[in-house]
């Protein structure tokens, strides 16, 4: 990486960087863009999503009332095409991206891979207290993130499901009813898309919360590398990931 490069990088207002890392360019654009439109899509569908279930804004007559409630509907529905467009893309972009991006990277498939997925383990129980070796994706995470990608692709189906009943006749989203006796009829749909909700609410404040950790650990521009690209990794950690050491 040039010097210009690296003047960049460390001339963000971010968190300190520990001395002796290097940076590497590991988040390529469609992951840092696909993270904040998921980003942004599940904090409006959470908010949207819970009004539809719990009505917390009143008008002064019927007439007023349907107007919000639809207006809600419809801005649930097209966060809910932005998330999954997202999604869709982050998963395609694990066969297309650089290497950091990969399956393999979420998905332990070495030895190696399973011993980091133990260490990480122990970081994150505060049972070791120097983070282990990574520069892109810790093999923890990443099995957490393919069981999120999961619970979000059941979301949105489950979703699709419920609006496909009350669609116009003409409307494509209609091809999903035939998923509602799949998930045992609309009330248990409606069932599973809320816990769904939940559960991806809960990963989002788990998310952050060990972003915040690895970053004050590692000091290595975690939470920062989302905007710039850039990770910086301790040189024996870059060395042995490129000899193919896991």
């Amino acid at each position: 990486m040039n010097r210009a490069a690296t003047s960049a990088v460390r001339g963000r207002a971010t968190p300190a960087v520990e001395p002796g890392l290097i940076p590497v360019y590991v988040w390529d654009l469609p992951v840092r863009l696909t993270h904040w439109l998921l980003a942004i899509s599940i904090t409006v569908l959470a908010i949207t999503g819970f009004y539809i279930g719990h009505p917390f804004i009143t008008a002064p007559d019927p007439a007023g009332q349907e107007f919000v409630m639809g207006t809600v509907l419809a801005i649930h529905f097209f966060a809910a095409i932005v998330f999954s467009l997202s999604e869709l893309a982050r998963i395609a972009w694990m066969f297309m991206g650089n290497k950091y991006a990969r399956w393999n990277q979420l998905i332990p498939t070495n030895k190696g891979r399973w011993k980091q997925a133990w260490e990480w383990l122990k970081f994150y129980a505060l049972f070791r207290a120097v983070t282990p070796r990574f520069v892109g994706h810790n093999p923890l995470a990443g099995l957490t993130y393919i069981l999120v990608y999961a619970v979000c692709l059941l979301s949105a189906l489950t979703g699709y499901a419920i609006f496909s009943v009350q669609a116009g006749v003409d409307s494509p989203m209609r091809i999903f009813g035939g998923l509602v006796p799949l998930f045992g009829g609309l009330q248990t749909a409606r069932w599973i898309h809320h816990m769904c909700m939940w559960v991806i609410v809960l990963f989002v404040i788990h998310h952050i919360s060990c972003a915040l950790l690895v970053a004050r650990a590692a000091r290595n521009a975690t939470i920062d590398s989302m905007f710039s690209g850039y990770r910086f990794a301790r040189p024996e950690d870059l060395a042995a990931e490129e000899a193919g050491a896991d």
